[in-house]
């Protein structure tokens, strides 16, 4: 779009003037055309100077989650270098789920700044007020098996407690086995997606939301009491945009060790972010519940936890609620 080609011009000279002439001759259009876009990027919440002879000058970007606003400034080979960004979607899930079975590109990034449909895990509904958290998903293409995959939702934990404690100085608790918390309440989540044959993983979409701007007290009184976000523990409103940037720089960074070197350098960082070993926990299934204490992982990922009897049992799926 000419929009973002302008954007992206003053962006590369932001703090300078652009000649209107400049920017017409290096994308092939009219100055009329130049001015006509100016005033569609200043509809749009961008704070545009212009000064006859000298040009137009970047003076200030809106806090918007789009293709222009994302790239400007990603720092990474793979992960988001194609976006597909939206104001408003049923599930960033759904929808990456459907551009990967029609062969989108690994690294292909989804978001939005509002869903409907929000997804949690186990059917829960994830509540997305728009224009204040991030939600995303990510497409990722790994050479594994099924039973390997739920590996890459604890990466995507460790990732997204570094992207957050990068951008804000504050470095979240992980609990098992997707659920990133700041002083016991919930910041961030992650779902993960997969489609794949008897012996191998087609593609993983990679949901992750994280709660940036939004006032807990404008959620329901159940979601609210244990929900934070990003800017209630800093005090300050945050920018979203270096929130997804670092996050996409995190992911590819792990998934490249996870690659490498396998999930053994996961499984170490997840344990040193993990608030769970050591702690008296409820596991609870469909139809059953089992308490015992969180002793770490396992070489797969599951969790493991020592029963009342002593015996030592896996637990590859479920929802923890930590007792003592």
């Amino acid at each position: 779009m000419l929009n973002e080609k302008i954007l992206k011009l003053l962006k590369e000279n932001r703090g300078d003037y652009t000649s209107g002439t400049e920017i017409s001759r290096s994308l092939d259009v009219s100055r009329t055309a130049v001015w006509k876009h100016i005033e569609g990027l200043r509809k749009a919440g961008y704070s545009i100077d212009a000064v006859p002879s000298s040009g137009y000058k970047l003076a200030g970007s809106p806090d918007i989650l789009t293709h222009a606003e994302i790239d400007a400034g990603l720092k990474t080979r793979y992960i988001g270098k194609n976006i597909h960004a939206f104001s408003l979607t049923d599930s960033t899930n759904t929808k990456a789920f459907e551009l990967a079975l029609h062969g989108a590109p690994e690294g292909t990034l989804v978001v939005a700044e509002g869903q409907r449909k929000g997804k949690g895990r186990l059917g829960r509904r994830w509540e997305s007020p728009k224009g204040v958290n991030i939600y995303t998903s990510i497409i990722l293409r790994p050479r594994i098996a099924p039973s390997s995959a739920s590996q890459i939702t604890l990466l995507a934990a460790v990732a997204a407690a570094r992207a957050i404690e990068k951008t804000t100085k504050i470095l979240p608790d992980i609990k098992w086995p997707n659920d990133l918390l700041i002083r016991g309440k919930k910041a961030a989540g992650i779902l993960m997606e997969l489609d794949s044959e008897a012996d191998m993983v087609n593609f993983i979409v990679l949901g992750i939301g994280i709660d940036v701007n939004m006032e807990p007290a404008s959620l329901p009184h159940d979601v609210a009491r244990v929900a934070t976000s990003l800017m209630n523990e800093t005090g300050r409103r945050l920018e979203r945009v270096p929130v997804i940037q670092e996050l996409c720089r995190q992911i590819e960074k792990w998934y490249e060790i996870f690659k490498k070197e396998g999930f053994g350098p996961v499984i170490t960082e997840w344990e040193r972010l993990s608030i769970m070993a050591g702690k008296y926990v409820r596991v609870s299934f469909l139809k059953d519940t089992k308490e015992g204490v969180a002793l770490g992982l396992d070489t797969d990922g599951a969790l493991l936890l020592r029963l009342p009897t002593g015996r030592i049992e896996r637990v590859v799926a479920g929802d923890v609620t930590m007792i003592r």
